[in-house]
């Protein structure tokens, strides 16, 4: 992996926010360069670390990838991580339960101050 490439993968960690869509594939990657990344981060994925592999799936926009990492956030009841990376993936099927799940819970809130 370049140096470039590796900054721009690193740039993406520590980013926090509600719901963040403006992130984009980094332009001007090959498709054999997108190709080698996603293998990579799929073998991290599989190898537990999801974090590491978030982020190139993030810097490719390899909507499977982020679909299989947001679906991982779910199991943990992280719904805020998931649906960001769902609404990256352009996953909607996923993402309507879990904004439903998430509004629900806002309710259950604000009828409990009552």
């Amino acid at each position: 992996m370049n140096d470039d490439l590796k900054k721009q993968i690193d740039s993406k960690q520590g980013q926090e926010g509600f719901i963040k869509v403006t992130d984009s594939p980094v332009k001007g990657l090959s498709d054999p360069q997108k190709v080698a990344l996603n293998r990579k981060a799929n073998a991290l994925f599989n190898e537990g670390k999801t974090e590491m592999a978030e982020r190139i799936f993030i810097t490719t926009g390899y909507s499977d990838g982020l679909t299989r990492v947001a679906d991982r956030y779910v199991q943990k009841n992280e719904y805020i991580h998931a649906l960001k990376l769902y609404t990256l993936a352009h996953n909607k099927r996923k993402s309507e339960p879990v904004i439903e799940k998430m509004a629900g819970i806002v309710s259950l809130m604000l009828k409990s101050e009552d």
